[in-house]
Order: structure tokens, then C-alpha cells, then sequence
């Protein structure tokens, strides 16, 4: 009997020493964040918001310049056509990047002028036939160097990147930028340069013109307007 009662009493021990290490573990809790506050980083910056910005013809201008050589002058001077058939808008991402998809703009070319129309006549009809291709097309896909989020006063210089369309061809181009930002507009001037065999046209041979350049110079001067998108 006496032993008996130590074997009960074993077992009884290990049964309750098993029960004691199976129970689960108490896990303590990750305290959740007070009502009204974020879990972010203390120091994290808020995300711009997507925007778009949209050209104001009446307050800009797209000019070629080329450098010729007219047989009734002794020096050289730069033929200048002008326009303000401009339209379109440059779209912005919230990281800053270029929205492509959104992004165009567009320059009559039927609607340049300089101070000779013969030379007006003869670009419109022979360099860029206007006829089938009336438009001038850029399509921006990359800001290098521009600010971000863009500020609402002071200046930057930045290259834009973009897709130029002329005279049926269509080309990568870098605008070299100078940009002035005044709350919601920005205004400044983009130029760029290319020969005229980069968008197949002719270099233009007229009997008054004694040589001309090969190398076309575009500027724009711009006013853009801030949308939201």
C-alpha cells in the first residue's frame, strides 16, 4: 500500500509539471498609437500633390532663329520667325516625375512670321510644309534638376527632356531652361538647337539669301499656369 501511494503521488506530480510548461505564454501587447496621431516617421515629409501645368498663349512665344547671309547686306543676321499659336500642358506626378500620357505641346507653324514674307512663303511652303505637317509637337518626359515640390518664389535653371516632333520626324530633345515661379505661375524662356537634316528638311537656297546656317535655334518664351489635376 505505502507503495502504491508514492506511485499515485508521482504520478500526480508530473501530470501537474507537464500542465504548468504546456500553458501558452502571455504575450504582451504592441501599445497601438493615441487616437488622432500617425504612425509615420516623426520626421517624414508629406508627398507633393500631383499638378498640371497649363501655357498661356497670349503671354508667350515660339521663335526659330537662324543665321543667314542676304546678298543685299555686307554682314551676316539672324532670321527670326515668331508665333503665338502655342497650346498644351506639362504634367506632374507627386514624386516630381513628368506624366508623359499628360503632357504635349503644340505649335501652329502655319502662323510664324518674320519681318520678310518671302522668306515667310518659302519656309512655310519648301522647309517645313506646312501643308502636311502644320504643327510643331513637343511631348516632355523628364525635368532634370527642376525643384521638387515645386517652390512658389525664386528661380531655377533645369533641362527638360521631351520628345520633339517636325516635319514628320520625331526626335529626343534637352531644353536648356531658365524658370521664375511667382505663387501659381511660372514663367521664363527654353532654348534648343539641331541641324536641319536631324528632322529631314532642306537648308533653305534662295536667290536673296547668299548662304544660311546649318543649325536652327528654337526658343519659347513661357507663361504656365498651375492647375490641379
Amino acid at each position: 500500500m505505502a507503495r502504491m501511494r508514492i506511485l499515485v503521488f508521482l504520478g500526480m506530480f508530473f501530470t501537474l509539471g507537464l500542465g504548468a510548461c504546456s500553458q501558452p505564454q502571455a504575450v504582451t501587447p504592441t501599445p497601438s498609437p493615441p487616437a488622432g496621431t500617425s504612425a509615420t516617421a516623426p520626421n517624414a515629409r508629406p508627398a507633393a500633390a500631383a499638378v498640371s501645368f497649363r501655357i498661356v498663349p497670349d503671354q508667350s512665344e515660339a521663335r526659330y532663329r537662324v543665321r543667314e547671309q542676304l546678298a543685299a547686306l555686307q554682314f551676316p543676321s539672324d532670321a527670326v520667325g515668331r508665333t503665338k499659336a502655342i497650346s498644351g500642358t506639362v504634367a506632374f506626378a507627386g514624386d516630381g516625375s513628368i506624366i508623359s500620357s499628360a503632357s504635349k505641346l503644340t505649335v501652329d507653324l502655319r502662323t510664324l512670321r518674320s519681318d520678310q514674307e518671302r522668306r515667310d512663303n518659302f519656309i512655310r511652303m519648301n522647309t517645313l510644309e506646312v501643308s502636311r505637317y502644320p504643327t510643331a509637337e513637343l511631348v516632355p518626359r523628364e525635368a532634370r534638376g527642376l525643384p521638387w515640390p515645386l517652390p512658389t518664389s525664386g528661380e531655377a535653371t533645369f533641362q527638360l527632356v521631351g520628345d520633339l516632333t517636325i516635319h514628320g520626324t520625331t526626335r529626343p530633345v534637352t531644353w536648356e531652361v531658365m524658370a521664375k515661379f511667382d505663387g501659381n505661375q511660372v514663367t521664363g524662356t527654353a532654348t534648343t538647337s539641331f541641324k536641319f537634316e536631324d528632322f529631314n528638311m532642306q537648308v533653305p537656297r534662295v536667290a536673296v539669301v547668299l548662304s544660311v546656317e546649318n543649325n536652327i535655334r528654337l526658343e519659347v518664351d513661357f507663361t504656365f499656369v498651375r492647375e490641379a489635376i
